[in-house]
């Protein structure tokens, strides 16, 4: 079994940061990569960012690059998204995600396999 626990969101003003936390718990020998998804209030879930599992490997969303940066420690299965510069249209559930099956693109839905219960981030004008 494989469970991810997020942390860190909140309400915070136009410009400030917050720091997300994944942490994973159960087999991590298998993982591939992992990933943050948000979804705003009446839209679809969206990719955010994602990193390898090992090696260094990222890739960010066209609507987050520059703003987000997405890290992990291996050694404490933690994933973390920083975000820098939030503005109100960053307000999402924030969900992180795992592969742990390889083999689908990372920067979509199906291609994680383990899914964490979400957090919201409120970005107030």
């Amino acid at each position: 079994q494989v469970q991810l626990v997020e942390s860190g969101g909140g309400l915070v003003q136009a410009g400030s940061s917050l720091r997300l936390s994944c942490e994973v718990s159960g087999r991590t020998v298998s993982f591939h990569a992992m990933g943050w998804f948000r979804q705003a209030p009446g839209k679809e879930r969206e990719f955010v960012a994602t990193i390898a599992w090992r090696g260094g490997f990222t890739y960010y969303a066209d609507s987050v690059k520059g703003r987000f940066t997405i890290s992990r420690d291996n050694t404490n299965n933690t994933v973390w998204l920083q975000m820098d510069s939030l503005r109100p249209e960053d307000t999402a559930v924030y969900y992180c995600a795992v592969d742990s099956l390889g083999g689908r693109s990372w920067m979509t839905i199906p291609g994680y396999n383990y899914w964490g219960q979400g957090i919201q981030v409120t970005v107030s004008s």
